[in-house]
């Protein structure tokens, strides 16, 4: 019998992988997915404690789905409520006491067991089922093999957790002390992916680079060399990973930019301030010296690599010349993209404790005017593209009839005419016009002719 499932995905990209798997699991089962939550069997939000007040969002769409729950019981069928990932790991207790409709809760270590509780829950009423243990066994052993078609484009986890407890974050608390998976296990899963259609693969980790995983032929590989095993898989094209930690960006990796023309020449690279008084209070372990010559050397690999990174501003006891600090580095290093935000205090971390927090106004009044600055970068980077012909992965159909969107070396989202039979094809695309989030452009001549 057919069963619908619905998941909602918050936040990062690990969350959309863990949301993939959690469908492959529930699949031998019976389920499908849903478009809509009003049909589904089991609903899953899949949630993320990264963003501001993420918990009372949860709870404001528990809301409604308590409604569709009890419109489902009033017709004499069951609609089975599971709230998995970072916020389920952090406030479990407190979502079963504020929404005790909730059937399953738990945790990201946690996922593979998902059939089992989907069965203990609909075998009984009762109280909700809590499982935000950190197993010994790593999740990754007991994954069914993705049944799903990849896309152009996919994702795949090689590294969960983080050691470096930055005072501001959750991660350590939510997804556990730091775990790579096997590099046989991952070339495993890309040569399935990339047999499955996929050309460009991005390896995820909250701290991606601290990836030390068991190589095959024994002993242990970091990141750099996990690359260059992949790239060497048939079909693969493209190669990407996020996110990244300063103090892990070690010689192989920064080899692996200069020798691997499969790894794409963008690298998301988080330095959250340019004080370093700021950054020891952040235990992020690195100042932004040390960041600069991360990035120089970086860039005397792979000469036209864009930088994107991660900016926290109004952090507490951050002054005025701690942000002019901020501005200084951002100016000096140039970022193609960026994402900027106040801080915001996070229940259970230290940051949160701290008396000397900045005032709301101030935070809004730094953000603005960084925002401003990276906005201006990005602006200028994309307008340098035009009249540049890129390899462009063309991945999907646009809005526009005749149109596919795909995305250039340096990740930015590009427009074109093309047939649908170009998906899944790199092709230049000569730039004629940028915006502040894309580009658009024609398909070269000399790729026409080819």
């Amino acid at each position: 019998m057919t069963k619908r499932l619905f998941i909602k995905t918050y936040g990062c990209q690990m969350n959309v992988y863990d949301s993939a798997r959690m469908a492959d699991l529930m699949a031998p089962l019976g389920y499908v997915l849903a478009p809509e939550v009003e049909t589904a069997d089991l609903v899953i939000l899949n949630t993320c404690h990264i963003r501001e007040k993420a918990a009372e969002k949860v709870f404001s769409e528990l809301g409604a789905i308590r409604r569709l729950k009890q419109a489902r019981a009033r017709r004499g069928g069951r609609m089975v409520v599971a709230v998995a990932g970072c916020v389920a790991q952090a406030e479990g207790e407190e979502i079963l006491r504020r929404a005790p409709f909730v059937d399953l809760v738990f945790g990201p270590q946690a996922y593979h067991r998902l059939p089992e509780m989907v069965a203990r829950a609909e075998r009984a009423a009762g109280p909700g089922i809590l499982d935000t243990s950190f197993p010994v066994e790593s999740k990754f052993d007991h994954l069914p093999e993705s049944a799903a078609a990849p896309g152009v484009s996919a994702f795949l986890t090689i590294q969960e957790g983080c050691d470096k407890f930055c005072t501001f974050c959750v991660v350590p608390y939510t997804r556990g002390a730091e775990h790579s998976r096997s590099a046989a296990d991952i070339i495993t899963e890309a040569r399935r992916l990339a047999a499955a259609g996929a050309r460009e693969i991005t390896l995820l980790g909250q701290n991606v680079n601290a990836y030390h995983g068991a190589s095959p032929g024994g002993g242990e590989w970091r990141l750099g060399e996990l690359i260059r095993a992949l790239a060497r898989l048939p079909g693969l094209a493209r190669l990407r990973y996020t996110t990244s930690h300063p103090r892990d960006v070690d010689g192989s990796l920064i080899a692996a930019h200069r020798d691997v023309p499969e790894l794409m020449p963008f690298l998301h690279l988080p330095v959250q301030s340019g004080s370093d008084r700021v950054l020891a209070a952040m235990n992020r372990r690195h100042s932004a010296d040390q960041y600069r010559h991360t990035v120089d050397r970086l860039r005397a690999a792979r000469p036209d690599l864009a930088l994107s990174s991660d900016f926290i501003v109004g952090f507490p006891g951050e002054s005025d010349a701690d942000f002019e600090a901020t501005l200084r580095l951002v100016r000096e290093i140039g970022f193609a993209q960026a994402f900027s935000f106040k801080y915001s205090p996070r229940p259970g971390t230290p940051a949160s404790i701290e008396p000397d927090q900045v005032p709301d106004h101030v935070k809004s009044e730094r953000l603005a005017e960084l925002q401003a600055l990276l906005g201006d970068q990005q602006r200028a980077f994309n307008q340098a593209c035009v009249g540049r012909a890129l390899p462009v992965l063309f991945e999907r159909p646009g809005r526009h009839t005749g149109q596919l969107v795909g995305r250039s070396p340096y990740l930015q989202s590009v427009h074109a005419e093309a047939s649908k039979e170009r998906i899944g094809d790199i092709v230049a695309v000569r730039v004629e016009a940028a915006r502040s989030n894309s580009l658009a452009g024609a398909i070269a001549a000399e790729a026409v002719a080819a």
